[in-house]
């Protein structure tokens, strides 16, 4: 996130350092120079912004699924310069998918999103590296933009569901390790995404969880917040009573 909390209000930022990560500058130059996205994003402060992703300077790691709906939509041109407020460019992108492409569309042509396992830690993680060509090569061909967004939004729906099969063990032999699936967090506030990953995880007979009367975004994470933080309290003013901990633990428990 080069820049930091500016890469949240600045979706293009999130897209150079996706780009950056997934083949530098010379092979995007090489490729894809003649797209308006190779002159635009040139004409930004890339030695800047280089040299702070390469030292870590301002330029926080981050894997939230916002910020890859950010780059995209920076991609495509929907929201590109200046979020005016939080999920801006996720909710622009959301509205424009044409549902004919999401509906009947040739599955294959949702942008590919693969799973391989994350070199000396064995853990499977989302790789974008083909969405990106996809996404790039559909820039070339002038491929209508809601129709570019329906696919995103397919190829990302069928990668978490392929994430699920791999993380329950499906994909291999045995009983699975587990069957239940909840969905939180501020991307399934995307009406699309949510509805896309419900019907495909029900339909390998995964049982979906969802929010009802808690937000999935940050109003739920902040009441899950409080409520670790209380129960937590609770059960160190319980011990404190009986004596096992200093009454002190309590109130370190809540702040």
């Amino acid at each position: 996130m080069p820049g930091g909390a500016s890469a949240v209000r600045e979706p293009w930022r999130n897209l150079y350092a996706h780009l950056m990560a997934e083949m530098g500058w010379a092979q995007f130059a090489m490729n894809f120079n003649e797209l308006s996205l190779h002159a635009y994003l040139d004409a930004k402060p890339r030695a800047t912004l280089d040299a702070m992703i390469k030292n870590g300077v301002n330029a926080t790691l981050g894997s939230s699924c916002g910020r890859l709906f950010d780059a995209v939509a920076a991609a495509l041109g929907v929201c590109c310069d200046v979020q005016a407020y939080e999920g801006e460019a996720a909710a622009k992108l959301e509205a424009i998918v044409d549902e004919d492409t999401l509906l009947h569309e040739d599955e294959t042509l949702g942008y590919p999103l693969n799973i391989p396992n994350l070199r000396g830690y064995g853990l499977p993680y989302i790789e974008p590296l083909a969405m990106w060509n996809a996404i790039l090569g559909d820039l070339i061909l002038e491929t209508p933009v809601p129709v570019m967004a329906a696919r995103f939004h397919k190829g990302l729906a069928k990668a978490i569901v392929a994430m699920t099969r791999k993380l329950s063990g499906r994909d291999s032999a045995g009983e699975p390790l587990f069957t239940t699936v909840a969905l939180s967090g501020g991307c399934f506030q995307n009406r699309i995404l949510f509805e896309q990953v419900v019907r495909r995880l029900e339909a390998e007979d995964f049982t979906v969880l969802s929010h009802a009367r808690v937000p999935a975004n940050d109003g739920g994470l902040a009441l899950g917040q409080a409520a670790i933080g209380a129960a937590r309290a609770i059960d160190a003013n319980n011990a404190a009573r009986e004596g096992n901990t200093p009454c002190a633990s309590g109130s370190q428990a809540a702040s």
